[in-house]
């Protein structure tokens, strides 16, 4: 396997969310007609992010992700459900960040993502909201 040849060699992999979803998608974030497929918190690119997450337990590198979504509090949320630790964001996203880490429970946020990722909520987007507000989170 390839991920076992490279693993030992590697120190940090950091997952580019944006180009990402753009290829499994298909879809240019930028064209207009396409744009409504490009959903972070579709169960197919929480599943794939996942996995890639799964892949390194075990391993001392250290597993990150950059983009637009771990900025964005409601996916950021996402991505800590998933295993994502380090999340490379814009200055002006530092702070509402640090807050969303401070209030969540990771061991519970982690129990609830695999059970939406086993069995998809109708609207992912909606759950992990109402998830947060029942918590007193904000991730708007």
């Amino acid at each position: 396997d390839m991920l076992d040849v490279l693993l030992p060699k590697l120190s940090f992999v950091s997952v580019g969310t944006n180009d990402l979803t753009q290829f499994l998608f298909a879809a240019d974030r930028a064209n207009p007609k396409l744009a409504e497929r490009y959903d972070w918190l579709s169960p197919a690119i929480l599943r794939f992010l996942a996995r890639v997450s799964r892949s390194f337990v075990g391993h001392d590198v250290q597993l990150g992700v950059c983009g637009e979504m771990g900025g964005r509090r409601l996916e950021a949320l996402a991505l800590l459900g998933i295993g994502y630790r380090r999340l490379s964001i814009t200055p002006a996203a530092v702070g509402p960040i640090k807050e969303l880490v401070r209030k969540v429970d990771l061991g519970e946020l982690t129990a609830q993502m695999s059970q939406w990722l086993a069995a998809p909520p109708p609207d992912m987007r909606g759950a992990l909201q109402q998830w947060a507000g029942e918590r007193d989170i904000e991730v708007e």
